[in-house]
């Protein structure tokens, strides 16, 4: 495969892998996968000395038209399914923007999304129970899942074993720059133990606008939050994101000083 001959090229151990955006000379649209596929891929990266740490399928899991999001759902279940042939432990999934239902109701469309994203979650989670995988969630400040305390809430509300915490500290942050040390320090407490993977950039300020960049190099506190989630979660997974081509190799030998400081 051209993409693990590539991703050969860098000092990575693992990737998280997005069939649609990764893979171009296999057909890996809905309905397509089967045992030998993923099997064949996971082969393939095997051979190469990397993993596949995690299955990205970004669904939009509170889709306002049902037909569609059970389309998006069926497509996440199929991952699912196929997840520990290539390799993969969890399968891993945004939760769709906080303002979906917003025209249909602007006094209850929290309330609704929140409604609309437990069903989800429970019916992925049933799925993921029965095919041995994890179901990561990801929160972001404008999505769904906007904050630590609601990342609680849903796993407090959906028991299940099989639902995992795909944690982004800048996702959280937004624009609370000031507020990073305790953003962070509640996530730890509030979910800290269900965390199974955790993705890693940066913030930057620019003519007054905040970007996310590269991590290491800008506001975001990273030697204290790599020191602190080893912590909780020691050899846990960390994915690089919002980087590409020579960063990558520079990027990691600077988080691998950082943590070794």
């Amino acid at each position: 495969m051209q993409l693990t001959a590539a991703l050969q090229s860098y000092d990575i151990s693992f990737v998280q892998l997005a069939l649609s955006k990764a893979i171009q000379d296999i057909d890996t649209s809905p309905g397509k996968l089967s045992p030998g596929l993923a099997s064949y891929v996971g082969e393939q990266f095997d051979k190469a000395g990397i993993r596949i740490g995690v299955l990205g399928c970004y669904i939009n899991p509170i889709h306002p038209d049902p037909a569609t999001r059970r389309i998006e759902i069926d497509r996440f279940k199929e991952h699912l399914r196929y997840a520990r042939q290539f390799g993969a432990p969890m399968v891993a999934t945004e939760t769709g923007a906080l303002t979906t239902f917003k025209e249909y109701d602007p006094y209850r469309y929290e309330e609704i999304g929140w409604e609309a994203l437990k069903e989800t979650v429970k019916e992925l989670a049933e799925e993921a129970e029965k095919c041995g995988v994890f179901l990561g969630l990801e929160g972001v400040f404008s999505h769904t899942l906007s904050t630590p305390e609601k990342m609680r809430r849903i796993l407090d509300e959906v028991p299940s074993t099989s639902i995992g915490v795909v944690f982004d500290p800048v996702n959280y942050i937004g624009d609370n720059i000031q507020l990073q040390d305790e953003i962070v320090d509640s996530s730890l407490k509030l979910f800290g133990d269900r965390i199974i993977v955790a993705h890693l950039k940066d913030i930057y300020t620019e003519k007054n606008k905040i970007r996310h960049g590269k991590a290491g190099r800008g506001l975001f506190h990273t030697q204290a939050f790599l020191t602190k989630l080893q912590k909780h979660k020691p050899m846990i997974d960390v994915s690089l994101e919002d980087i590409a081509g020579y960063e990558i190799n520079e990027t990691v030998h600077l988080l691998q000083r950082l943590s070794s400081i």
